[in-house]
């Protein structure tokens, strides 16, 4: 099936004529013009003119001024009373217990936002663009960074719920907002309330015409924000190849240790998109351990050098989601629409570091393109660290990109295995590190971020699996953020430019000391001819074969403190239709699986409370594409009914995870009581429901601080 759909072509004929602001002709840049940059992936293949620098104004810890000195790994970074305000200056401060007025970020134009985000926001914050004398906007500001646009009445000219699924992404937005001459963000707020923030400025240089955004602009540049919205609403039917060149099947068999092209073209040209698919015994170990290399040009080594797996975003395994640049289906089909442009030659070459047999199959998208002077290549930049220490005692910058010379940085992945044991967020947490970027001669980060989840546009190191055009997290075992885990973020109308060099770092640092951890990181990237960096060619040992920890059990520290762990199978006195599944995701290495027959059918476990108190009963089960639902409650209904029966719905249509699951705390009395499941149903097509239950947990709360 060719990976082009003429259909859509029509739809967003106008994407592929990118504005020509974004093209460097002198037309201004307008907020329609920067709405068109965000589907159009062609851009990021030439260096921008209009030049820019990305900068970020941030929540980050004050006391991180000095790159490796004291105070570089601080971590006050806007929950409320840090030694030093997380702004830019004080204007006004507080008056008792008033609120003090804080410069978030005074930028001289012409420039644009063009990302926001915030884990939560107190107080209020006033806009200023220009010269206005009075605010563009001035209101809450929590709503201002989520949804920026649905502040101004005018929001109701477009679809709103594409646009929130698709400009508003998790805890951040899009949504563009261009000035001429100034940008000024003033918060008003008490300093111990949470802020948490971040403000992406393009700064373009001097002389640059630029439109300063007003909420009219909604309305006028309709037709382009649906246009683009949906673009990024549905990414897998987009168009592929403008210059709708006939498509190139790619099939090539590799035996242990073998490497071979499968693909050549001759420029000037691009590889406008391709898709793959692996086949062997063992697939996760042929994602991480087949070499994707993309050589343009004669290069010695590949512009392109990294697992196949990790280039899609998705490793390890198949991990279906949609993004603009990169999709991963469920039935093994991996796509990528970064366009790859080149002067002479490409060659696309697999290796084999596995001991497996391994085919691949695909197509490749050929396609016009005229090199010229601001014409780049695209790479990726891959590495991994494996039996790593993460501590928050003992943290330490990674490496993501170090390179030297002229292009833009555009993604990033962090794929990690993570070994912690205890079983919730608060204490398995791997990603309390910032991220940092130098750019040509930052004396101190460009941007300089606030965690590692923040970065990747969510908040409080959540486990859910989710997706959106430029962020998601598609893996995530658990129970909390232990075992695999994988983020990305594409960097479209956020995209990073450097003119000298470029340093990518970000902290690991952890809730708690955590040996063998294992952190693959990709940088993606375009850059000039001419560009070195400090990456290695990929050796076997660097793509062995990760697996979790033969046994593990769940540890009661962190938020999981004051808990006594019971392994499901040794408190089910009644065992039928029951069965233990081995594997290493499990707690003790064993999983209870209960397989219901119908609806109603009940199973009783036997949980011991030492003394009284309020206490919160949780069930850690397991999400599987055969598992169905159920309500639990504490001890048999009473005339009233069973206390708040929970609701769990255990059904994940791709992926196997862990995840717990909270009874409302309760006043319980000493002695035995029974936890009660009642078997509900399961979704159409499931022949053999199935319910996994790990470890049931009994948690004492509102005890000690």
């Amino acid at each position: 099936m060719n990976i082009r759909r003429a259909a859509f072509n029509l739809l967003l004929g106008s994407l592929i004529v990118t504005s020509a602001a974004c093209r460097g002709n002198g037309t201004s840049v307008t907020t329609g013009a920067l709405f068109e940059e965000m589907a159009a992936l062609d851009v990021l293949a030439r260096f921008p003119d209009p030049p820019y620098r990305t900068v970020q104004f941030s929540s980050f810890d004050r006391l991180s001024r000095t790159p490796g000195g004291p105070g570089w790994f601080a971590n006050a970074d806007g929950f409320g009373g840090e030694p030093i305000p997380n702004f830019e200056a004080t204007l006004k401060a507080p008056s008792g217990e008033g609120p003090g007025e804080y410069l978030m970020a005074d930028v001289p134009g012409p420039g644009a936002v063009v990302r926001l985000w915030t884990a939560g926001i107190s107080g209020r914050v006033r806009l200023f663009l220009d010269d206005m004398k009075r605010p563009l906007y001035d209101g809450e500001a929590e709503p201002f960074f989520r949804r920026p646009y649905d502040v101004f009445p005018e929001i109701r000219e477009i679809d709103r719920t594409r646009f929130g699924a698709t400009v508003y992404q998790r805890d951040a937005s899009y949504a563009p907002i261009p000035f001429a001459k100034r940008l000024r963000l003033v918060w008003t707020g008490k300093l111990d309330e949470i802020h948490f923030y971040h403000i992406q400025v393009r700064k373009f240089a001097a002389g640059t015409p630029v439109v300063t955004f007003r909420p009219n602009d909604i309305a006028a540049f309709k037709g382009t924000i649906d246009r683009v919205t949906l673009a990024l609403a549905d990414p897998d039917s987009r168009p592929v190849s403008p210059s709708a060149k006939p498509a190139r099947a790619l099939d090539v068999a590799l035996g242990p240790g073998e490497k071979k092209e499968a693909l050549r073209l001759d420029g000037p040209a691009a590889l406008e998109g391709f898709w793959l698919r692996v086949e062997a015994d063992n697939i996760d170990a042929a994602l991480r351990q087949t070499i994707l290399h993309i050589i343009c040009d004669g290069f010695p080594r590949g512009q392109v050098q990294c697992p196949v797996g990790d280039f899609f975003g998705a490793a390890p395994g198949i991990n279906p989601y949609s993004s603009l640049p990169f999709s991963v289906r469920a039935d093994g089909r991996m796509t990528c629409r970064f366009v790859m442009p080149f002067a002479e030659s490409l060659h696309l070459i697999f290796e084999n570091l596995g001991g497996q047999a391994v085919r691949l199959t695909g197509e490749a998208v050929p396609g016009a393109f005229a090199w010229d002077e601001r014409s780049m290549h695209f790479r990726t930049g891959w590495r991994v660290g494996h039996d790593l220490i993460a501590s928050g005692d003992a943290v330490q910058d990674l490496t993501f990109l170090l390179a030297r010379g002229k292009g833009a940085y555009v993604g990033t992945t962090s794929i990690l295995l993570n070994p912690a044991v205890v079983p919730t967020s608060w204490g398995n947490w791997w990603g309390e590190g910032d991220e940092k970027v130098f750019v040509d001669d930052d004396a101190v980060p460009s941007i300089f971020g606030t965690g590692s989840e923040d970065f990747y546009n969510y908040s409080w190191s959540s486990p859910d699996i989710f997706f959106f055009p430029y962020c998601g997290q598609p893996r995530n075992d658990g129970p909390g953020n232990r075992g695999f885990v994988t983020n990305f973020r594409w960097h479209v109308l956020d995209r990073i430019p450097f003119a000298a060099s470029i340093d990518f770092r970000m902290e690991l640092n952890s809730h708690e000391r955590t040996p063998g951890l294992s952190y693959a990181r990709t940088a993606y990237y375009y850059a000039r001819p001419g560009t070195i960096d400090d990456l290695e060619d990929i050796k076997p040992d660097d793509v062995r074969e990760l697996r979790l920890p033969d046994s593990w059990q769940p540890a009661a520290r962190f938020g999981a403190r004051d808990s006594v762990f019971y392994p499901a199978e040794d408190i089910l006195p009644e065992r039928s239709d029951t069965v233990l599944r081995e594997g290493r995701l499990w707690a003790g290495g064993r999983l209870l699986v209960w397989t219901p027959r119908q609806a109603g059918e009940r199973k009783k476990l036997r949980i011991h409370v030492d003394a009284p108190g309020k206490t919160a009963i949780q069930i850690t089960a397991a999400l599987t594409p055969d598992s169905g639902t159920l309500s639990a409650w504490l001890d048999e209904p009473t005339a009233g009914g069973p206390a708040k029966p929970l609701g769990i719905d255990l059904f994940d249509p791709f992926r196997t995870l862990l995840r717990t699951f909270s009874l409302e705390p309760l006043e319980l009395t000493p002695g035995e009581h029974a936890l009660v499941l009642e078997y509900t149903g399961a979704g159409h097509g499931i022949s053999r429901p199935e319910i996994g239950l790990d470890f049931i947990w009994v948690q004492k709360v509102g005890g000690r601080p």
